[in-house]
């Protein structure tokens, strides 16, 4: 379904470093030129160029994501 004023494409951006979520269908093109098309509904674009199926996102950036800021560097020892 091609996007219009009234349905328009939507775009969901997620600062946490992980892919672009845009709703389908959607084509891609590629910096060297490559058209990747998808008819899926809801489709995860890669960001960090990590994913073995660029330029569709495979959780690989899942594997270096940074520690959360709220995470103990070592596991907190019991009261005694």
């Amino acid at each position: 379904m091609p996007s219009t004023p009234e349905r328009p494409t939507r775009v969901r951006l997620d600062r946490k470093g992980g892919p672009i979520l845009v709703d389908g269908p959607v084509e891609v093109v590629t910096e060297d030129g490559v058209t990747h098309f998808s008819h899926r509904p809801t489709v995860a674009v890669c960001t960090c160029r990590r994913s073995a199926r660029y330029p569709w996102c495979d959780t690989s950036h899942r594997a270096r994501a940074p520690k959360k800021a709220d995470a103990p560097d070592c596991p907190e020892e019991e009261p005694r």
